[in-house]
């Protein structure tokens, strides 16, 4: 009985956790990478916004609308990301 045990025990925690480790390591390296994306292109945007349109910022509280922009630009892309989330289970079905 002790062994049927041990062994059960072994199956149910073991063979979830090392499918979670593959699950988990992707996705931290695909959030990493995507990151990583999202802030060159948002910099990306504020860089281009105050070169070509700086000129047309000029004043007190001008000067902030380039970084409203790119503020702008990442929570969109926060609202794609989130709205993408699918997965709630390690389980595959």
């Amino acid at each position: 009985m002790v062994d049927l045990v041990k062994e059960y025990a072994r199956q149910e925690t073991l063979g979830p956790l090392r499918g979670a480790g593959r699950w988990i390591a992707f996705g931290l390296a695909g959030s990493l990478l995507i990151g990583s994306g999202v802030l060159l292109v948002v910099l990306g945007i504020l860089r281009l916004v105050q070169n070509e349109f700086g000129d047309t910022f000029d004043g007190r509280w001008m000067g902030l609308l380039p970084y409203l922009f790119a503020l702008l630009a990442s929570l969109a892309v926060i609202a794609i990301a989130v709205s993408r989330i699918s997965k709630s289970s390690l389980h595959r079905d």
